[in-house]
C-alpha cells in the first residue's frame, strides 16, 4: 500500500472525518467509510417513499367487470351485463371526460325480490373499482327538520369510509337500500306532511343528480359549531335497490290488460320476465316521482335465485358459507364435510322461508350450531372429523 492510499484509508471517504473521532471505519483498498455515514445512508434508504407500488387500474371493459361479478355472485346474468356497462360508462365519463361535451350521469335502480345480490352487486362492483362504498338504508330518511337522518348522512358516511379523502369520496358508491319504501304513500293529495315518502325523493334529487353539499364529518349533523365540509356529488354513483313488492301487478296490467272472459288471453309470464319489461312509467304508477325516476336512467332486474344457484352459493362462490365455516371448524382441528344430499336439503328449506340467499346462512346456522357448541367435547373424544348428511340437516344434533 502507497503512503497516498494509506492516507486516503485513515480517513471517512463520505465525511472526511478521521477514524480518531469516529466508530468504526470499514476500509477497502482506496476507499473507507466510516459508521456514522453507514448509520445516515440507512436511514436515507428506508425512509424513502419515492418508490411505491401503486395498485393496479380497474379495467373499465364491461366483460372484465363481468368476469369478476361471476366469480362472486351466482347467476343473474342479465343483470350483471346491464349493471357492467352501466358502471363502465360511468366511470369512463369521470376519468376521460369529453373537452366539449357533457356527458349526464347514469344512476342504477336494482329492482328484484329480498336475498336475491342486490347489495352484493353494488358492493362487489365498488371493491372490483377500489372505491369506497356505502349502504344506506332508504327508511331512516327524511325530509331536513323531521327526526331521521337527513340525505346528506349518507355523503358523510362515504367520506368516512374513504378515511377523510374528499377526492376519494367524490368517486364512490352509494348504495340505496329499500328504495321503494321511499314511495308515495297514495296518488291522491293529502293535507299532512309524508316526510319518509315524497318528501325524500325530492331531497334526493339534487343530490343524486349532482350538487355541491355541505355535510357533518363527525356526525352530528344538528351541531351548530361542527366541521362542515363541501363535498361534489356529481360524479358519485348512486345504485338504488329494492324488492318492490306489488310493482309486478302494474307491468302485468299494462302488458296483458285487466281483460276477462272467454276471449282472455291466459300467457304464462314469469315474474323476472315481467320485471325485465318496467318502464319509467311503471315505477310512477308503483309511487315514484317522475323527476326522481329520471335520475336513474338504467334500471336492472334480477330475480329469485333457484334451488340449484342457492346450492352454488352455499359452496362454489368466493367467500362462500361452507368455506367459512370450514375455516372454523379447521381452527378446531376438525375437517367439515358435506353430502350433495344435504347441501340441497339446506338450500330447499332455505327456498322455503322466501328470503333468498340471506335464509341459507340461517339454515346452516342451525345445522351446524350443535356442532359448534360442542367442539369442545368433541376434541375430548378425538373427533376430527364431521360429515353433515341430510339426516343431520333435518335433525340437527351432535354426533356425540
Amino acid at each position: 500500500m502507497t503512503e497516498k492510499t494509506k492516507s486516503q484509508t485513515q480517513h471517512c471517504s463520505f465525511c472526511g472525518n478521521s477514524k480518531e473521532v469516529v466508530k468504526k471505519l470499514v476500509v477497502s483498498d482506496e476507499v473507507a467509510i466510516c459508521s456514522d455515514c453507514i448509520e445516515l445512508c440507512q436511514e436515507l434508504i428506508s425512509t424513502d417513499d419515492t418508490i411505491e407500488e401503486k395498485p393496479n387500474e380497474p379495467s373499465y371493459d364491461p366483460e372484465t367487470i363481468k368476469e369478476y361479478l361471476d366469480q362472486h355472485i351466482i347467476g343473474q346474468d342479465k343483470a350483471k351485463i346491464v349493471l357492467s356497462v352501466a358502471i363502465a360508462n360511468h366511470y369512463k365519463r369521470i376519468h376521460k371526460p369529453p373537452k366539449n361535451l357533457e356527458i349526464s350521469k347514469g344512476n342504477v335502480l336494482i329492482v328484484g325480490p329480498t336475498g336475491s345480490g342486490k347489495t352484493l352487486l353494488a358492493k362487489t362492483v365498488a371493491k372490483y373499482l377500489q372505491v369506497p362504498f356505502v349502504v344506506a338504508d332508504a327508511t331512516s330518511l327524511t325530509e331536513a327538520g323531521y327526526v331521521g337522518d337527513d340525505v346528506e348522512t349518507m355523503i358523510a358516511m362515504l367520506v368516512n369510509a374513504a378515511d377523510g379523502n374528499i377526492e376519494l369520496a367524490e368517486k364512490g358508491i352509494v348504495f340505496i337500500d329499500e328504495i321503494d319504501k321511499i314511495a308515495r304513500k297514495s296518488e291522491s293529495t293529502s293535507i299532512t306532511r309524508d316526510v319518509s315518502g315524497e318528501g325524500v325523493q325530492q331531497a334526493l334529487l339534487k343530490l343524486v343528480e349532482g350538487t355541491k353539499c355541505r355535510v357533518n364529518i363527525n356526525g352530528n349533523r344538528k351541531h351548530p359549531k361542527a366541521d362542515v365540509i363541501e363535498v361534489d356529488t356529481k360524479n358519485i354513483l348512486f345504485i338504488g335497490g329494492g324488492a318492490f313488492v306489488g310493482l309486478k301487478d302494474i307491468i302485468s296490467n299494462r302488458i296483458h290488460g285487466t281483460s276477462i272472459g272467454f276471449s282472455a288471453s291466459l300467457s304464462k309470464i314469469t315474474e323476472e320476465d315481467e320485471l325485465i319489461q318496467v318502464s319509467p312509467d311503471d315505477l310512477v304508477k308503483f309511487g315514484l316521482i317522475p323527476e326522481f325516476v329520471g335520475r336513474f336512467t338504467t334500471t336492472v332486474t334480477i330475480g329469485e335465485l333457484t334451488t340449484e344457484q342457492l346450492i352454488s352459493v352455499l359452496s362454489n362462490v368466493k367467500n362462500s358459507y361452507i368455506e367459512q365455516y370450514k375455516y372454523l371448524f379447521d381452527i378446531d382441528n376438525i375437517e367439515l364435510q358435506f353430502t350433495k344430499e344435504s347441501l340441497y336439503e339446506i338450500a330447499n328449506q332455505a327456498q322455503k322461508l322466501k328470503t333468498g340467499a340471506r335464509g341459507l346462512q340461517t339454515e346452516i346456522e342451525k345445522v351446524l350450531m350443535p356442532h359448534m357448541y360442542y367442539t369442545k367435547k368433541y376434541k375430548e373424544k378425538h373427533i376430527k372429523q364431521i360429515n353433515i348428511t341430510k339426516e343431520l340437516v333435518e335433525n340437527p344434533k351432535p354426533i356425540l
